[in-house]
């Protein structure tokens, strides 16, 4: 992977009051190291979640406590993409006096509340958490599980309370919201290009009331929540992309999904890509275009029953849904999405910037 140097926006840092991760969380049994790569069940553009810019990171797939494997290359991994490497690992892990880390609390509601000051009690809780720097992803998302299981893990990222990446924080705000059946959640994801290099990120997009917003972290502050005030999905992607240019990239793809189910138990697996949008091949008005088609697709899924839950299946006795011998998650196929454009060539890997350096965001 490509070496992080610099000290100028985004350079890989550890953050300081979320280092001192607690000694419950290694156990000493060895298990699978978790090299991050692309999945086997992952589309063409799987690794947008295993790299960042060029930049390598792991993802522990041992399940937590972490193994002995996992948390030994974690150290390795930030002594090699921290600028002050293996002195802030030594710094770190000598010390006897770490301070005691907070957990923070899960948001609780009044019935009156507000669905806007809810969103936002959701985001204080999500920012709360911390953005992981340590170049290891705690929790394994398969993007392809349904989102019964995607939800367990949401459950074990409150109880475990470790910093997360954008990913994670997605579904955490799907578990967080579903609850609010007046809010509908969507996936956005951006792929922008600076210096060469390309960069992946995701935040959760909410509708209600006639309204826009978003849920997600992120290094920085403008580029995940955004409050319940955009009139059309337009203005809110149009938001992000003036965020982008603050810190010189510029917005290459925009994929958006369908709105996700709010009962836990669903077998459903979340539509990350309803529509693939590329600006290289769109004029701004016919970027406008697509995106007020999306916004009528999403509202035409609400309403559209959803696969029976396999908890409700349990009470009536009838036990666990089937299985049958082969993967049961449906992958939507290319026709169904909405691409811009032709395809396009596979891209190829850009090699190290040649300043060695890379603003990271």
């Amino acid at each position: 992977s490509n070496r992080v140097t610099g000290s100028g926006v985004g350079a890989a840092e550890m953050p300081g009051d979320r280092t001192g991760i607690p000694a419950g969380l290694l156990r000493g049994s060895v298990g699978c190291e978790g090299v991050a790569q692309r999945d086997e069940e992952q589309d063409d553009e799987g690794e947008e979640d295993t790299v960042d810019g060029g930049v390598q990171f792991f993802v522990n797939r041992g399940g937590l406590p972490v193994n002995e494997a996992t948390w030994e290359r974690m150290w390795r991994h930030v002594a090699r993409i921290h600028p002050e490497g293996e002195a802030l690992v030594r710094r770190i892990r000598g010390a006897t006096d770490l301070p005691k880390i907070p957990t923070p609390s899960v948001p609780a509601y009044q019935p009156l509340t507000t669905i806007p000051h809810r969103l936002e009690a959701i985001q204080r809780y999500i920012r709360d958490l911390q953005y992981n720097h340590t170049g290891t992803q705690f929790f394994e998302i398969k993007k392809s599980r349904p989102l019964t299981a995607l939800m367990d893990i949401a459950k074990e990222m409150i109880r475990e309370s470790l910093p997360i990446k954008c990913l994670e924080a997605v579904i955490l705000g799907i578990y967080l919201t579903n609850s609010m059946p007046g809010v509908e959640r969507f996936p956005l994801s951006f792929k922008t290009q600076f210096s060469g290099n390309y960069f992946r990120h995701i935040v959760l997009g909410v509708h209600c009331g006639g309204r826009f917003g978003a849920l997600g972290i992120s290094r920085r502050e403008d580029l995940m929540y955004k409050q319940l005030e955009y009139r059309t999905l337009s203005d809110l992607v149009q938001e992000f992309e003036s965020a982008y240019r603050g810190y010189w990239h510029s917005l290459k793809k925009v994929k958006i999904g369908q709105y996700v189910s709010h009962d836990p138990h669903s077998v459903e697996q979340i539509e990350w890509k309803h529509s693939i949008l590329d600006l290289d091949k769109l004029s701004p008005e016919d970027f406008r275009r697509e995106l007020e088609r999306h916004t009528r697709d999403m509202r035409l899924k609400i309403g559209k029953p959803a696969p029976s839950s396999p908890t409700k299946d349990r009470k009536r006795d009838m036990g666990s849904p089937q299985r049958g011998p082969s993967s049961p998650l449906r992958r939507n196929s290319r026709g169904e999405r909405r691409p811009s454009g032709e395809k396009k060539p596979p891209e190829q890997k850009p090699s190290s910037d040649i300043n060695g350096y890379q603003i990271r965001v």
